[in-house]
């Protein structure tokens, strides 16, 4: 329910503020007042586009902020989904700038223009006596007979399947696909995995061979070195160990007089077991150094095979060639046990489409006992309106066939059906699609009748008329009047009209009117008491200086 209209800065309107009942609600006003300027803003909270040209004031924004009772909607999930903060009471606003720049928000989150357009849709739902679109729509139409058969649960479960089987058909397409390639390139897979198993690669391998070549290789000047290093420091005259002895001797011989001596002894002889011990491992090593030419050979054809397959499959280590492997054997299983898989996946494609058929012949059945409801019940309420040699037919056929009529009444989105509503205004003329044999009075009095007839089923968005009684009067209007009063029973309506019948009908009544007091004109609106709306009914009848019949026809109209 829109609870709050606010509009600054859009065409004469500077600052306008109103507050919506629930019910029944009434808009009306001189031919230019600003009515449709209302709606226009309106528009903008719904993500129409938006002109800095139509601004009050070209230097300042414009920001029309429209405030929801959502409560009852099932907006939960379309909230989760977007990302959005749910509130029972929601705001959407719209901001302008005078160099034509947009932004939107949903409770002060930044929405694209998209989800505001789309959120827009789930509350408000604008209908003029030319928007004929909708009631021509085949979703639209589908959308009345399942309110009426009143089966939500049971179509979202439907759906939900239904979205898991295509899935499934898909990933059976590529399934299939898969298997097909990976057979014929069997023997390509067999062939590269065992080339790589036969050469037992392991991860970490590479490394330490690498090191082991440049050892062997370089084995000789190796040995030299160390043998070098070891004479420096343990068996030449002079010796490193050698003279760091007899500086050890030295010491002791003092380290009696001074306790600074002492210390230094200590650390010297540390250092001196130190130098030992790396002179040991020095000669262990260079014992252990040697010339191996075949094992150097060995690991070098071993480094030029891992080299030859890193670069034959274009990777730069061992852990890559072992991935590759991996890979390859995967597709050798999907070639030799794909066929069990995609066997598997069409016994579960066939029994979830076993499934659906019976859900959608189920929901099909709950149409075929709905079409006959709503057709009474528009059919009714055409009559009460002044179109009695209205028809009405609703087909049900199943789903137009695809490649060939044995496809027809294949599985779709919604079931097995296709719903079309055919229609004749007038006795003895054929039934055709809406659209081709009905005015735009009588179109809206048709979307008048079923949406009130939907209203019945489901919770519907706050509903707008823009002007369309227009071309019907006298008690035909007082019928259109009392069907949009039972309309507003099950939700908020909001009507633009200069009829006084239907006027009469409302709940609320607001007044829209242009304010000359100032040296700019600008559209103002206000709610009018019980008296103001006695006089303002009687201006609709009789002008803007009723007499008393007039202002009694007015009372007798809101029932005062």
């Amino acid at each position: 329910m829109l609870q709050k209209l606010t509009i600054q800065n859009y065409a004469l309107i500077d600052n306008l503020e109103i507050n919506f009942d629930k019910g029944l609600n009434i808009l009306t006003g001189e031919t230019g007042a600003g009515k449709s300027i209302i709606l226009g803003a309106l528009s903008l909270i719904l993500g129409q586009r938006a002109e800095s040209r139509y601004f009050f004031n070209q230097q300042k924004k414009c920001v029309i902020e429209g405030a929801f009772k959502i409560t009852g909607f099932q907006l939960n999930t379309f909230f989760e989904d977007n990302d959005l903060d749910y509130e029972g009471e929601t705001v959407l606003r719209r901001e302008i700038s005078a160099d034509g720049k947009s932004r939107a928000f949903v409770n002060d989150t930044p929405v694209n223009l998209t989800t505001l357009k789309q959120l827009g849709e789930k509350l408000i739902d604008i209908h003029s006596q030319h928007a004929t679109y909708e009631i021509n729509d085949p979703e639209f139409q589908l959308l009345v007979v399942d309110g009426v058969a009143g089966h939500h649960d049971l179509l979202a479960g439907y759906r939900a399947k239904y979205r898991s089987y295509k899935k499934s058909l898909a990933a059976l397409q590529q399934l299939i696909a898969d298997n097909d390639k990976a057979k014929a390139d069997l023997d390509y897979y067999q062939f590269q995995f065992d080339e790589l198993e036969k050469a037992g690669i392991a991860a970490d391998e590479q490394e330490g061979l690498e090191k082991e070549l440049a050892t062997l290789t370089n084995a000789e000047e190796i040995k030299r070195n160390l043998l070098g290093a070891h004479y420096l420091m343990h068996e030449g005259e002079t010796s490193a160990i050698i003279q760091l002895r007899e500086a050890g001797q030295q010491l002791s011989t003092i380290e009696r007089y001074n306790p600074d001596v002492e210390d230094l002894h200590e650390r010297l002889k540390s250092t001196l077991i130190e130098l030992k011990d790396i002179a040991a491992e020095l000669e262990n090593l260079e014992q252990r150094t040697f010339t191996n030419e075949a094992r150097a050979e060995e690991v070098n054809t071993r480094l030029s095979l891992l080299y030859n397959l890193q670069k034959k499959h274009r990777v730069n280590n061992n852990q890559e060639l072992l991935d590759i492997q991996n890979d390859l054997s995967d597709k050798i299983q999907q070639a030799v046990f794909g066929d069990e898989a995609v066997e598997k996946l069409q016994k579960q494609i066939a029994a979830d489409k076993l499934e659906l058929e019976g859900i959608a012949k189920e929901l099909s059945a709950n149409r075929t006992k709905a079409i006959p409801v709503i057709q009474d019940k528009v059919l009714a309420n055409l009559t009460e309106m002044g179109m009695a040699n209205s028809i009405l037919e609703i087909e049900q056929a199943p789903q137009p066939p695809k490649g060939g009529a044995e496809n027809a009444g294949m599985l779709g989105p919604n079931g097995i059906d296709t719903i079309r509503f055919m229609f004749s205004a007038n006795k003895g003329h054929a039934l055709a699609d809406m659209s081709k044999v009905a005015s735009g009075g009588e179109l809206s009095r048709l979307m008048l009748s079923i949406k009130s007839i939907i209203a019945e089923y489901t919770a519907l968005p706050t509903i707008i008329f823009d002007e369309i009684d227009t071309g019907v009067s006298g008690e035909v209007a007082n019928k259109v009047g009392q069907v949009m009063e039972r309309l507003a029973q099950n939700l908020q309506v909001i009507t633009i009209t200069h009829l006084p019948q239907i006027a009469g009908k409302g709940k609320s009544h607001y007044f829209v009117y242009k304010d000359d007091s100032e040296a700019i004109t600008k559209t103002r609106i206000k709610k009018l008491s019980d008296t103001e709306r006695i006089t303002e009914i009687a201006k609709m009848l009789s002008g803007d200086n009723p007499g008393e019949s007039a202002l009694q026809n007015a009372r007798e109209l809101l029932n005062t």
